[in-house]
């Protein structure tokens, strides 16, 4: 009887410790993947700080390139609110890079502003943030996953399930996003 009664224990145990592992893994996902975004967060910030003086710069060389001015500061607008989901703020980013594409094409057809160092300087500076928010965007995705496969798989399922983990959205680019447009300076 005693070994019943001390087998019965050693397995509440055993299930008790293994709980404790599985919940404390799910959280360290968690603050992970929130962690990751909050990265991304921070270089969208640096590009959507970015892009007026970019379109200043422009605008002092193509006057009546208005429309398009316009439309990347009303897609800068928009993917610079807060409180968009991953999924949101992929698309607004997407519409972004877009207005972005149409105006270094405007910037084509002047020849002063793509001689402008000021102009160079900051195009640099936007590269240079959209590789950092692609790395960003690769080290999200991963946590993602492996936090979503945790929350999917048994038995670590029951324990997401009984204190409300959930699956986490992926950040991602559309089709006609993740080719950069193609500019010649």
């Amino acid at each position: 009887m005693e070994w019943i009664i001390g087998g019965i224990f050693a397995f509440i145990v055993i299930v008790g410790l293994w709980a404790i592992v599985a919940y404390n893994g799910l959280v360290k996902l968690r603050n992970l993947v929130q962690e990751a975004w909050r990265q991304i967060d921070v270089e969208l910030q640096r590009r959507h700080d970015l892009i007026p003086n970019l379109v200043e710069t422009v605008k002092g060389y193509a006057k009546h390139e208005r429309a398009t001015l316009e439309e990347v500061t009303q897609a800068r607008t928009i993917a610079a609110a807060p409180g968009s989901s991953p999924a949101e703020q992929a698309q607004q980013e997407n519409v972004l890079t877009q207005a972005l594409g149409r105006l270094f094409a405007v910037a084509e057809a002047y020849p002063d502003l793509k001689a402008n160092q000021n102009f160079l300087q900051l195009q640099q500076e936007l590269t240079n943030t959209e590789d950092r928010v692609a790395a960003g965007r690769r080290f999200y995705n991963a946590n993602v996953r492996t936090l979503n496969t945790r929350i999917e798989t048994f038995p670590t399922n029951l324990i997401a399930g009984m204190f409300g983990f959930h699956r986490e959205e992926y950040f991602e680019t559309v089709e006609s996003a993740r080719t950069a447009p193609n500019v010649q300076f």
